[in-house]
């Protein structure tokens, strides 16, 4: 091992198919267990189901519910606890079965939508793989989601062959439409505006969620001009704008620091109607705000927010929580933080990662402690999002020995990983030019994984910023090995190189051979730097 030596949406209306599902090939490769009838359990439905579609009471609807939701939670309960426990899919659907318990395909299908949930692509694709080995029928929801998650998985490559082998009556709106949402989320312009238009011909464009798709794509290109025009279209359409697409449209505006223009959206959404405007309206109005520092008018969305629109869900609290620390307002911190212990009977991980966050931005750091040691007391899952978050809070505020303490504790209770944890230290000690204690960090990241590569933009440019100051390229250098391979040397990367020769005052003859071989694009910046690095 080399050590650096210096000298890295579419689940709706889902069709219920009361079809129970069994996997009679395990059944023979079990040893001391019975035969079972497999024929009996791919039924039309057990005596719950019928009793619940033919109860005349309500009690007796009552009554069967609630011996349905604890079967529907064991299945999903076991299935989510994979990540954790090890093992597969099928093995887990296969055990499920052979302890007598039936499986409907809504249920897997509403493990599938949780899981998704949770960003558990490959076991939400085992679980439909699996139904397909035992003929489930899917339908097209169930196409357009399975097309999706083989994009995650796969890659975009495999999402177009299976879109490609669908037969001609799945080549539908959801199915096209999941594609395109897939071109999207890879910034594939040119193919996401040829499948829009293709889409249009076939008149599979009926409601805003394509625009919607080709919205969120121009805001990520920095291209947030293109959305008004997509707004006038709809409009031409006469098709309803969504909650969503007003969203989009303000965010447009925000991202060309129109201010009046966010405004003049929200007047248009009060006019179009009261019910398209939800707490979310407001929350990201809030943020956008937030942004602009224009934070009595933040406050006030706030406020509004919770006196009308507050839903009973712990996001909402989030957003409170965070957006008030946006606006330096502590007090009204706390104030969520609590009103979010009382509607809650427990306090999750991601909500005590809310508060952390808070705090660490408001330097609030008698309260984070505080906040972290009643997490850390209490925790059934220890979650290093948390301690990392504590640890970057602790080293903002100079406190090194206390930064230190957090990530020992975290060593003792937790598999790791320690990367992120470890990078936030690597940061701290180059700030303070002690690259030796920084590298002692670099080195156990790489002990951990051999090849780790920095996670977090900042390390990358903390590394480059010592470098040079230092005038060190021969470190530079060595640093962008680790880089490269890890297919991280991108252009940003070789921006900091090149400014590390400048500051140095050295060439390099075959630099832009380099870019050539690793397919860097020469932005203006760049080449204004080779003309020094490497003359012509």
């Amino acid at each position: 091992m080399v050590i650096l030596v210096f000298g890295k949406y579419i689940e709706k209306s889902l069709n219920p198919n009361k079809n129970l599902v069994a996997d009679d090939s395990l059944v023979l490769k079990k040893e001391g267990k019975r035969e079972m009838n497999f024929r009996r359990l791919i039924s039309s439905g057990s005596w719950l189901v019928r009793k619940l579609c033919t109860a005349a009471s309500k009690n007796a609807t009552t009554e069967a519910v609630e011996v349905a939701a604890p079967t529907r939670n064991r299945l999903y309960s076991r299935l989510s606890a994979l990540a954790a426990t090890g093992g597969t899919v099928s093995e887990a659907l296969n055990d499920f079965i052979m302890e007598g318990k039936k499986i409907r395909k809504d249920e897997l299908s509403r493990c599938v939508k949780q899981l998704r949930k949770y960003r558990r692509y490959q076991h939400s694709l085992d679980i439909m793989d699996w139904m397909e080995k035992r003929n489930i029928q899917f339908s097209h929801v169930d196409h357009a989601i399975r097309l999706d998650l083989i994009a995650k998985t796969k890659g975009l490559g495999a999402a177009e062959d299976y879109f490609s082998a669908l037969p001609p009556t799945a080549n539908n709106q959801l199915t096209y439409g999941a594609l395109l949402n897939c071109y999207c989320n890879n910034l594939m312009k040119d193919e996401a505006l040829a499948l829009f238009k293709k889409m249009d011909e076939l008149k599979l464009i009926s409601n805003t969620l394509p625009f919607n798709n080709l919205m969120c794509l121009y805001g990520r290109l920095g291209q947030p001009e293109k959305v008004p025009e997509l707004i006038d279209e709809l409009k031409r359409r006469n098709i309803p704008r969504c909650s969503f697409t007003y969203l989009l449209w303000m965010q447009s505006y925000a991202n060309l620091n129109d201010i009046e223009g966010v405004e003049s959206v929200l007047e248009e959404l009060s006019n179009d109607s009261e019910d398209k405007c939800t707490w979310k309206t407001y929350s990201n109005l809030a943020a956008i705000y937030v942004k602009a520092g224009e934070f009595e008018k933040a406050e006030a969305c706030l406020k509004k927010l919770e006196k009308d629109l507050m839903p009973r869900q712990r996001e909402a609290y989030h957003f409170l929580i965070s957006l008030y620390a946006g606006t330096s307002n502590l007090a009204e911190v706390y104030r969520v933080w609590e009103a979010l212990n009382r509607a809650f009977s427990t306090v999750t991980n991601a909500s005590y990662l809310i508060m952390v966050q808070a705090l660490v931005k408001l330097k609030d750091f008698g309260g984070l402690k505080k906040c972290f040691e009643e997490w850390e007391s209490s925790c059934s899952i220890y979650d290093m999002r948390l301690a990392t978050s504590t640890i970057r809070g602790y080293l903002s505020g100079d406190m090194l020995e206390e930064a230190e303490l957090v990530l020992d504790n975290a060593m003792k209770r937790s598999k790791g990983p320690f990367t992120r944890a470890r990078e936030c230290f690597m940061v701290y000690f180059l700030k303070k030019r002690r690259f030796d204690l920084a590298l002692k960090h670099m080195e156990a990241a790489i002990s951990h994984f051999n090849d780790w590569s920095p996670l977090n933009p900042e390390t990358t440019t903390a590394f480059f910023d010592y470098f040079m100051n230092e005038g060190d390229v021969n470190a530079a250098e060595e640093f962008c090995k680790i880089l490269k391979n890890n297919n991280c040397l991108d252009s940003d990367a070789y921006h900091l190189l090149l400014r590390t020769y400048v500051a140095a005052g050295k060439v390099a003859p075959d630099m832009r051979q380099r870019l050539e071989d690793d397919c860097i694009e020469l932005s203006k910046e760049l080449q204004d730097l080779l003309v020094n690095v490497c003359p012509v």
